[in-house]
């Protein structure tokens, strides 16, 4: 239940004396066991709650109707391919979701591991589009003391006794383990990527014991980022008068999640490796043929600490070594059997049969001693593939090659290596957490909201390595389909047959229908010509070989890099790995000037189209065969969105001017005039000015809009300027004075048919909620201050629409406690229209927080974002900490948990620090540098604008770059 007075009062701070006794703090303050300052903090004890889901309103079942009988038929078509639907209304969990998420593991794009705060390992996500939200209950870690006179002996698992998955049917013979923590002298800390538990006395009221989780989470480390381990540093604090024995064991079972663990065939055994690292490999054979994983745990052997391994026990009575077994038997020794590293791989696991393994590691630890023990897991799947046939290899194998043994290497170099990644992300956060001007609530949210980047399905693909595919031929009723490669870096083109998905080269991956007809993009009487049938991306396309990156829009939504999602989330890579962050522009760039004529049926109004339009910014990149098969959203033909175009000139204008990279403004170039002319048919009356087209033709996509709309047509000025201000320093003068002259004509018309005087109406329609304060009318805004450019409007105007949004979407839903509701009415009523209009969406919440800091609003701003804080955070809140949903209703209740657009945060901490080179741009606005000219659409000027700068693609402005060049 959610405590009343989270609405009524504000915390403003959680040091952790409230959790930990200040001894026990003075205690541990040595080699970063002690908890950080400024953390998210629960007690072991913590009720996990069932969190409860949005359901539709009456109204709102009967408009959707008809989509939910076309989502119904959809979802069984594709469930009879063996296929997952991207989006599966139906599909219910049988695990039902709980407050009860912590800091993840691992790095980013090689599968991840959830983990809960009492020290459940959940969520797995090693199979790319699939998430098995149940624990494992037997991975735990379990200790065990006996002191020197023998009558006081401890044996508990580290994680409380009362965890309701205990009585599943999987942890069949684990109940006969000490269960015996209460958890109410524990507590979990959390600032990601890493977290701390702390236990003040439990189980053996004189050994304090702190528990420290490291994930190699390191911005502009592209290499240490992508590592699939964690380390788990255990610090013990002996309080008492006798000398304890501590035993750690830390347990696994062979499993990647739900009953994958019954399946056969899987392997376990024991290795001993360099610098004291030992422990147990654990081999699993995956199901519907999909790649197999190696799981390694360990502890590092010191001076003081000794290693043994139990490779194989059972979950059952049948079991050779049982789970009863393996307890007793630390219980009795404190420790196992050395001969145990001579065993050998096991005997291959029957079908229903569970392989489970334990790595202990003991020490002696002096009456007022200390001493450290440190643990790892890692896990290799160094091959990706997707459903659709198409495979990859992981990020990670460009430094650990593909054999299944890398797993042992991987726990190596994170038990060697630990110390001086913690190094990194302390240097990384510290002058955050140091920042006394900003609130602590804040300050340790905005690094677990990016928990995302590991917990929400990333890929990371190595592109220095070919794909391993399979060729294929794809055919046409008139042509056989064969694909042209230009290559960027020489302008040559050849051709070859389609198939491959990975170039050695940087190249652009396109199709041609015949022998004769191009598929580069030329540029015909201003217009960019060319037929695109069937779209063959390539992912190798950075120069600074980052490789293919993709993370979804949520764990139930599976659609990878969702692109009216990603402008919300995006600040945070571009802040922290903007190198992936340009890898994903140029993937949708080349997107952009590709068409896949494949029908499809979309489900909102069962009309029929093309799977992808040439010149329209795809919604996706796929889902069961991304960068090869996008657009896998099928609700709304949107190539007919009026939103995906601009923010695709936008946030690539806005990457260019962060990073100042010439290379990546010329590579794009052509994909930025593309999308804007794109655009030209949705203005239907000639005034400059995109109109929508009565259905919800944007990323609201249950919300109509009708005519000229202020979200669209804010996004769309904002777009004009950019494009405007990116074509001057690309030296295409013609396509900078075209965009000046619609801009200045299109603005006119967008505050003509909407400014009411205090903000902008919803649209320009007759509708009943036509004249909504939508939280969201001034993203374009939002991007334009974001990237440097001149204010769109006014101050007056910018200034009273975040007032009218502050006071009517913010502070008039619950006293500001919950965010900013999308849309609300005039006489201060929530807009029910449908069911978006009357949500409450956390990253707009967090976008419009940075509009309001970039309007000098700071005040405003963070009770803005504290309403996410309060509302899903919060000890008192609704539980959504380390899954933030899209949305959430007035009473609380969440649609699509773990999802992309709360890192929207990370826009705020951009607004709050602008990077040099976007401060120090120059102050004129930049239309006044644009004269229009008769002959300014020669395209001979384009062509001599771009050759000149693909001559010369080196940095510009390196020094005050967020962008770290090597050039």
């Amino acid at each position: 239940m959610v405590a009343a007075n989270i609405f009524h009062c504000r915390k403003n701070s959680w040091p952790p004396e409230e959790y930990i006794s200040r001894a026990t703090l003075q205690l541990l303050d040595f080699d970063s066991a002690a908890p950080p300052k400024h953390a998210w903090r629960r007690r072991l004890n913590s009720h996990a709650t069932i969190l409860k889901e949005f359901s539709v309103t009456f109204m709102e079942a009967i408009k959707l109707f008809r989509l939910g009988i076309r989502m119904w038929s959809y979802v069984r078509e594709e469930a009879s391919q063996g296929r997952t639907a991207p989006i599966n209304p139906f599909n219910r969990e049988s695990c039902k979701p709980s407050a009860s998420q912590g800091v993840p593991l691992g790095g980013m794009g090689s599968g991840s591991i959830s983990r809960g705060f009492r020290g459940e390992f959940r969520h797995w996500q090693i199979i790319p589009g699939t998430c098995e939200a149940s624990p494992i209950m037997a991975n735990q870690f379990s200790i065990f003391i006996s002191r020197d006179e023998g009558n006081k002996n401890y044996a508990s698992v580290l994680a409380p006794g009362q965890h309701e998955a205990l009585g599943k049917l999987d942890a069949h013979d684990i109940s006969s383990w000490g269960w015996n923590l209460s958890g109410q002298h524990s507590t979990y800390h959390a600032l990601f990527p890493r977290a701390w538990t702390i236990y003040d006395g439990e189980p053996d009221p004189e050994l304090k014991l702190s528990c420290r989780q490291i994930s190699p989470f390191i911005p502009h480390n592209y290499r240490d980022s992508s590592l699939p381990t964690a380390v788990f540093v255990y610090t013990l604090v002996n309080t008492g008068k006798e000398r304890a024995k501590v035993s750690l064991v830390f347990t696994w079972a062979n499993s990647i999640g739900g009953v994958s663990h019954l399946s056969g065939d899987h392997v376990n055994e024991p290795f001993i490796g360099e610098d004291g690292v030992s422990g147990v490999l654990l081999h699993h054979k995956t199901a519907k043929e999909n790649p197999p994983v190696t799981f390694a745990i360990a502890a590092c052997e010191t001076q003081n600490v000794n290693v043994s391994v139990l490779p194989c026990f059972g979950l059952s009575e049948e079991s050779c070594v049982t789970a009863k077994d393996m307890w007793g038997k630390m219980v009795q020794d404190g420790h196992f059997d050395r001969e145990n590293f001579n065993t050998g791989p096991s005997m291959p696991s029957s079908p229903g049969e569970t392989y489970c393994a334990a790595v202990s590691a003991s020490a002696w630890v002096e009456p007022h001693g200390k001493c450290t023990v440190a643990f790892a897991v890692a896990w290799s799947s160094p091959k990706i593939k997707f459903l659709k046939g198409k495979s990859y290899r992981r990020r990670y194998t460009k430094f650990y090659g593909t054999s299944e043994r890398a797993a042992s290497n991987l726990v190596h170099d994170a038990l060697t290596n630990y110390k001086r990644w913690e190094e990194e992300i302390e240097k990384w956060q510290a002058p955050i957490l140091r920042d006394d001007r900003l609130p602590e609530w804040y300050k340790f949210t905005l690094f677990n909201e990016l928990y995302f980047l590991v917990a929400g399905g990333t890929v990371w693909t190595d592109a220095s390595l070919p794909a391993v595919n399979q060729s294929t031929t794809m055919e046409n009723k008139n042509a056989k389909v064969t694909e042209s490669k230009l290559d960027c870096k020489q302008g040559s083109i050849s051709d070859s047959t389609a198939g491959s998905s990975l170039n050695d080269n940087d190249e652009t991956t396109l199709t041609t229908y015949g022998e004769n007809e191009s598929l580069i993009p030329q540029k015909r009487d201003g217009k960019y010509s060319g037929q695109h049938p069937y779209p063959q991306l390539d992912t190798h396309n950075d120069s600074d070989d980052v490789g293919g990156f993709l993370y979804l829009e949520g764990v139930e939504y599976v659609m990878w890099c969702t692109y009216d999602v990603h402008f919300y989330a995006s600040y945070a890579l571009l802040m922290l790995f903007p190198k992936i962050e340009l890898s994903i522009q140029r993937d949708f760039a080349k997107a952009v000037l590709c068409e896949d004529g494949r029908k499809v049926k979309f489900l909102a109004e069962g009309n029929c189209g093309i799977r992808k339009v040439r010149g329209s910014v795809p919604h996706d990149l796929g889902t069961h065969d991304p960068w090869h098969e996008m657009n896998a959203y099928n609700i709304h033909d949107t190539s007919k969105w009026k939103d995906l175009n601009p923010k695709f000139v936008l946030q690539v204008y806005r990457d260019f001017a962060a990073t100042g990279d010439l290379s990546f403004g010329a590579d794009v170039w052509p994909s930025v005039c593309a999308a804007i002319e794109y655009m030209d048919q949705f203005d239907r009356d000639n005034d400059s000015l995109i109109e929508n087209d009565g259905f919800p033709d944007q990323t609201y996509d249950t919300w109509t809009v009708h005519g000229v709309s202020a979200y669209c047509g804010g996004l769309w000025l904002a777009t004009l300027q950019a494009a405007a201000a990116m074509a001057l320093q690309l030296g295409d003068r013609a396509f900078a004075e075209r965009c000046k002259s619609k801009f200045l004509k299109a603005k006119a018309v967008f505050e003509a048919k909407l400014w009411n005087g205090s903000y902008f109406n919803y649209d320009s329609g007759s509708s009943s909620n036509s004249k909504s304060i939508q939280s969201d009318q001034l993203a374009g805004q939002w991007y334009t201050a974001s990237s440097g450019l001149p204010d769109l409007f006014d101050n007056f105007k910018i200034q009273s629409a975040l007032w009218k949004i502050y006071d009517f979407n913010v502070m008039k839903v619950r006293g500001g406690r919950m965010g900013a509701v999308n849309g609300m009415h005039p006489n201060g009523k929530v807009d029910e229209t449908c069911m978006q209009s009357r949500e409450i969406w956390t990253g707009v919440t967090y976008g419009v927080a940075a509009t309001m800091i970039l309007a000098g609003m700071e005040e405003q701003a963070f009770t803005t974002a504290e309403g996410i804080f309060i509302a899903g955070w919060s000890e008192e809140g609704y539980g959504y900490s380390f899954q933030t949903p899209e949305a959430w209703t007035m009473d609380g209740h969440f649609r699509s948990l773990i999802y992309m657009r709360p890192l929207a945060i990370w826009g705020m901490q951009w607004a709050l620090s602008l990077p040099k080179t976007i401060l120090e741009a120059p102050k004129i606005n930049i239309m006044d540098r644009i004269h229009v000219s008769p002959n300014s659409a020669r395209s001979s000027q384009y062509e001599a604008g771009v050759k000149k700068i693909t001559h010369n693609t080196s940095c510009l402005g390196n020094d005050n770059s967020v962008f770290h060049c090597a050039c």
